[in-house]
Parts: structure tokens; sequence; C-alpha cells
């Protein structure tokens, strides 16, 4: 009975060692159901609100897509992109990647195979919800301010110079892209520039941790057994 009891008291003490997902594909699927829930469902730069539809001719088959109504949202020239949620690395792959040596092996093909780009790639941190047209022209794009205001998507205050190669996202969440650079550079050792500490360091001030910010890190530390010290 002793050894019992003892053996019940270990297991009750020991906790669950979460990690991250281990995959993109599978940090997707655990990013729509536990993490980005009822009214969080929100997009991340243009504030879409989404949800399960039909796919157009597929109804047997959902995805999810924005409401392009609920945010103001115009196609720039994609809109069957524009019209589905894509998951976005806020730093991007290429940006963490291109500084392992299996990306000079071949590319992001090539770091799939390295344990430690994996972990990089399925961070929920990293992820946000993003409307897929914003996702592909934001490309690999580093974010930075762009003088005026060129507004490519309706109402959506999401700009991309792609002859500079720069993306600006909105004032609401720089702050949020900032605390996610600091996270993955302090997680994972990724080299940012003095440009780039300066720039985040400003956004971060303009823009502070929310309850939205919070409840959305708490989630992932939950899953992922770890917080991000930049937002807790």
């Amino acid at each position: 009975m002793r050894l019992m009891f003892a053996l019940f008291a270990t297991l009750v003490a020991t906790p669950v060692v979460a990690d991250t997902p281990s995959s993109f594909y599978s940090a997707k699927k655990i990013l729509s159901r536990e993490v980005y829930q009822s009214d969080d469902r929100v997009t991340f730069y243009c504030g879409c609100r989404f949800d399960e539809q039909p796919i157009p001719g597929k109804p047997e088959r959902t995805r999810l897509a924005p409401d392009a109504a609920s945010c103001g949202l115009l196609p720039r020239k994609n809109a069957n992109r524009a019209a589905r949620i894509e998951w976005e690395h806020v730093m991007p792959a290429w940006e963490f990647g291109h500084q392992l040596q299996c990306w000079q092996q071949g590319g992001r093909k090539a770091c799939r195979k390295d344990p430690v780009f994996k972990k990089m790639e399925a961070d929920l941190y990293n992820l946000v919800p993003a409307v897929g047209e914003l996702n592909g022209d934001r490309s690999n794009f580093r974010f930075g301010m762009i003088p005026g205001e060129p507004r490519l998507y309706g109402r959506c205050d999401f700009e991309v110079d792609f002859q500079g190669r720069v993306a600006e996202p909105p004032p609401h969440v720089r702050g949020d892209v900032a605390r996610t650079y600091f996270y993955m550079a302090d997680r994972y050792g990724v080299r940012l520039s003095r440009k780039q500490l300066q720039l985040f360091r400003a956004w971060a001030a303009e823009d502070p941790v929310d309850a939205v910010e919070q409840r959305r890190a708490r989630r992932i530390q939950a899953i992922q057994g770890h917080a991000n010290p930049f937002v807790e």
C-alpha cells in the first residue's frame, strides 16, 4: 500500500512536459482548434472575423475563410487567396532558416529534416492567422515603416513596398510583432540587426501588451510548456 501511494504521489508531482508541435502541419491544426477560439478568431493584421466555410465547388469540404465585410477587406490582385486564412510566420521562415547550416544545403526543403528548424517552424508563438493574399504579398520581407499610406487591401491598414521589400503592420499589432521577434531571438539565438532592434523596441513601447495578447500567450504556454517572457 505504501509503495502504491508513493508511486501515485510521484506521478501526481511530476509535471507533464509539453513541447513545440512536431511539425508546421500539426501546428496549424492546434492553432485552429485550441488557440484561436470563438471570439478570438480575428486575423492578425486586418482584424477580419474568420471561421470555417465551405470551399467553393467542394461543399463537402471546408476551410478557414475571412469575413471581408467585417473588416472592409478588398483583394489587391488575388481574390482566391484573399478568400482564405493562412498561418503566417511573423518572423519568416527564411529569416530564421537562412542562419542555419541546413538552409545553405537546400533551403527550406533541406531544413525540414533539421530538428532545430522544425521546432522553429512549428513554434506557435511565431504563427498568426492572416488573410492569404497578405501572407503571400508580405513574403519574407522585413518589417519597417513605409512613407505615406498606400492602402492596397481596402480598409486593412497593412502596407507593402514590393520594390523595397518592406512590410508595415498596423499600429495595434506592432508591439506583438516586436515581442515575437524578441522571443525568437531569445529562444533560438536568431540574430537581429541593430536597426531591427531599434525599431522593435520603439514598437514594443508604443504598443504594450494587452489582454488579447496575454490570453493567446497563456493558451500557447499550456500547449508548449513555456512562456513568451516578453509577453508575461
